[in-house]
């Protein structure tokens, strides 16, 4: 499991308008969605230094497919 989970739960709290519910339930839920996001983002560098010729990846990489992928999650 996760330890960065609960703190996660908190921020979104946190930052979240005051009429939404974070439940002990949702932290599953919560850590799961890391999960899926940093899956997505691993294949997609990888893609990314594939396309680029490259033996590894690096945080170019990582960097240009994080910004990307947050673009298109905010709509």
């Amino acid at each position: 499991m996760l330890t960065k989970a609960p703190k996660l739960k908190y921020i979104i709290k946190r930052k979240s308008k005051n009429n939404i519910n974070v439940r002990p339930t949702s932290d599953p839920m919560i850590e799961l969605l890391v999960l899926l996001f940093l899956n997505s983002l691993a294949e997609e560098a990888k893609s990314k230094a594939f396309e680029e010729k490259s033996a590894k990846i690096s945080a170019q990489h990582l960097k240009a497919i994080s910004k990307k992928m947050l673009k298109k999650s905010r709509g």
